[in-house]
């Protein structure tokens, strides 16, 4: 008796074991018809009910879950799964990409910036990396260079040098021939009262203004050599010319 017993319970250990994988399976595949129809929220509660049944969730149902929260602006949730699809090494790139914007989108700007590090790291040509990359590295360069900070904002502009895209490349120069610019003009100011007081301090101090513009050309002339049109090189290299003269 005691042997039928427990060929009974396991039996209905299998029988249980087999119904939750076929509701676990209804429910994935209900949420491959809402994403495919673009129901975003319905396919992330779908998918979410799927890989809390399941013993063995599918890598493409778990990157779909993250893109679908991702569609719904479900930021949070979105970014969770991602990172479980880039532990499964599952659309890599594009995670990579969504977590950025969804960290963008929560103003979690440290773990933007390291995430789209990351990213740069495995991927660097993605044009939507360098794209991010490219907005708070410039934004912190321009914030070093309000608060006269030279050193931070010229290492913040020489970090989007290298990218692809044409226009960042040279409006990151401009920028780099501006902070030149100004610390030149910076120093000449205040070597001014020098030149009638003690000629040789104001000599020694034109010299290191003079440095800084003759920098400032060389970084606007790449500007332009590959933006023609940048305003803002053009103008700047106007200034820096005749500052030299």
């Amino acid at each position: 008796m005691r042997k039928i017993v427990l060929l009974m319970a396991a039996c209905c250990l299998c029988f249980g074991s087999l119904f939750a994988q076929n509701a676990a399976d209804k429910l994935g595949a209900d949420a491959d018809a809402a994403i495919k129809a673009k129901n975003y929220a319905v396919a992330f509660t779908k998918y979410t009910q799927y890989l809390q049944q399941t013993t063995t969730p599918d890598a493409n149902r778990v990157f779909n879950c993250g893109y679908a929260a991702f569609q719904a602006k479900k930021y949070a949730e979105a970014i969770k799964y991602l990172d479980m699809s880039i532990q499964n090494k599952k659309n890599v790139e594009n995670c990579y990409v969504y977590k950025a914007v969804c960290l963008k989108a929560l103003n979690k700007t440290a773990d933007l910036k390291e995430a789209v590090t990351d990213g740069l790291a495995a991927f660097p040509k993605n044009a939507n990396l360098q794209k991010l990359f490219y907005g708070f590295t410039m934004n912190d360069g321009l914030s070093a260079q309000k608060a006269g900070k030279f050193e931070d904002a010229e290492a913040a502009f020489k970090k989007c040098v290298d990218l692809t895209d044409v226009k960042q490349k040279a409006t990151a120069l401009s920028c780099l021939g501006i902070l030149n610019s100004n610390q030149g003009a910076k120093i000449l100011n205040a070597a001014a009262p020098l030149a009638q007081s003690d000629q040789t301090k104001y000599a020694a101090e034109k010299k290191k203004a003079t440095e800084y513009f003759t920098t400032a050309k060389d970084f606007l002339t790449k500007a332009l050599a590959i933006d023609p049109a940048n305003a803002d090189a053009k103008k700047a290299l106007t200034n820096v010319t005749a500052a030299l003269k």
